[in-house]
């Protein structure tokens, strides 16, 4: 007589150890990312993004000449061709990784000077609080979540080149 050994069907152990989580993880943090920056660039595209971005870029010693230059609308337009292009090269990862590093690092120097905000931009720090570290919820709050997003992009960029390595 012969006896068959069935499959045994995964375990919530198996299912959910650290490899498969991490798996997850790094597809919600790199898709995610992806989801963010493009819809936040295809609003860019509105004349209510555009002007609300006109604040923070006319007090950023960074971005204050060219918004100058072309004007709300214009300037929102071309940040909004930056951050879709900087989203697509993102998400194209799983076919190349060298674009996704690219499209990572942008995404680096996009929040690297978002954040600059904090510093620049007038109302960021609750003064009749004292001041820092006491956050107003806009501009303040509204641009502290780019420290997770910056995290986000390097995570991407790290993952990316070591991917184009091996």
């Amino acid at each position: 007589m012969t006896t068959t050994t069935l499959p045994r069907s995964p375990t919530p152990d198996r299912v959910l150890d650290r490899t498969n989580v991490q798996a997850i993880g790094g597809a919600v943090i790199r898709y995610g990312l992806v989801g963010i920056i493009g819809w936040i660039g295809l609003m860019k595209f509105t004349r209510v993004e555009a002007e609300a971005i006109w604040p923070f870029v006319q007090n950023s010693p960074l971005m204050s000449w060219a918004s100058t230059a072309l004007g709300v609308r214009l300037f929102s337009n071309v940040v909004g061709v930056v951050e879709v292009t900087i989203a697509v090269l993102i998400a194209l990862r799983p076919i190349a990784a060298r674009a996704s590093a690219l499209g990572s690092a942008l995404a680096v120097g996009m929040f690297a000077t978002t954040l600059s905000f904090l510093l620049t931009t007038p109302g960021v720090w609750e003064a009749p609080l004292g001041g820092f570290p006491a956050i107003s919820v806009l501009p303040g709050q509204f641009l502290l979540k780019d420290v997770v997003l910056l995290g986000a992009a390097l995570w991407s960029l790290g993952e990316s080149l070591a991917r184009r390595r091996g």
